[in-house]
């Protein structure tokens, strides 16, 4: 396959470069001082599959520290929807978030599962600032793609050993490597994710470019993690019992955000638990 990763260098697109070693695959990444938007201005190549991946993200800090830099995001999108528009690719993947999500349904008291038909692009709820608006602005414009199959991903929380520092899993796992004590978490740990290992992201998006199955889905394991959780796990096997400083006053988001796996796990179920995509993390850290 003729294939278009942007953002490959990054976390998620190293890993769909790992998943396709016999495609001709091009990569666009503003780390080789590439910006996709110039590529879609003057390169009209059609491909077989698109795997859209480039934005600024940066961990909740630039999230909410950020939010004109995040921003950034809606400019890049729709550059590559008139660029997918004018050239038809077979297959484009789109990379949307879980921070689409309407805020008024990630309340602790709610403990609800979101659910892939929780956002209604006829009638738009408040999703996470805005690298949430920036999302839910791309589904809404993926609408409009009618000559390609297209899918779209809402990923949970994923996670794994490479992933950069600024997220929180790779922040606990250094923090237990070290035997850190205390141990920092931020805000007061009650805030609770949908963690899900970017293996099963990466094979969840390929078997359904390979069968077809477009739409919208839920990348998410269904179960809620606090991050007190998380981190009582992580120091269970790195072998030791820190004490747990929570940091007042950092960012933390929203609290509750756990996905509805219901639809999404007739078609792909994650192969990797939390806890063993913890031990692998622990065990190819101490490798580096």
């Amino acid at each position: 396959m003729k294939i278009l990763i942007t953002g490959h260098k990054g976390f998620v697109g190293r890993h769909f470069v790992s998943a396709l070693p016999d495609s001709e695959i091009t990569g666009i990444d503003l780390k080789d001082g590439n910006d996709c938007r110039d590529y879609f201005k003057n390169n009209k190549t059609k491909f077989d599959l698109v795997i859209h991946l480039a934005a600024i993200v940066g961990g909740r800090a630039t999230i909410e520290g950020e939010p004109l830099s995040v921003a950034t995001d809606l400019s890049i999108d729709a550059e590559f929807f008139n660029w997918v528009h004018e050239t038809k690719p077979t297959h484009v993947v789109y990379f949307s978030s879980s921070a689409a999500y309407p805020i008024e349904l990630q309340k602790p008291e709610h403990r609800y599962r979101l659910a892939e038909s929780d956002i209604r692009l006829d009638a738009v709820s408040n999703p996470d600032l805005t690298y949430g608006w920036a999302k839910l602005t791309g589904e809404y414009l993926s609408q409009f793609i009618t000559d390609s199959k297209m899918y779209v991903f809402r990923p949970f929380s994923g996670y794994g050993s490479d992933q950069d520092a600024d997220y929180p899993f790779p922040s606990f796992i250094d923090r237990a490597l070290r035997k850190a004590d205390p141990f920092d978490v931020w805000g007061d740990g009650e805030q609770v994710r949908d963690f899900i290992h970017i293996d099963d992201i990466v094979q969840a998006v390929l078997w359904h470019v390979q069968t077809g199955y477009d739409g919208t889905w839920n990348l998410c394991s269904g179960i809620a993690t606090s991050f007190n959780d998380l981190a009582e796990m992580v120091c269970e096997e790195a072998g030791y019992k820190p004490v747990i400083n929570h940091i007042r006053d950092a960012p933390v988001g929203v609290q509750y955000r756990v996905g509805n796996p219901y639809v999404s796990h007739h078609y792909f179920k994650p192969q990797i638990s939390l806890r063993e995509g913890i031990r692998k993390a622990l065990q190819e850290r101490k490798t580096q």
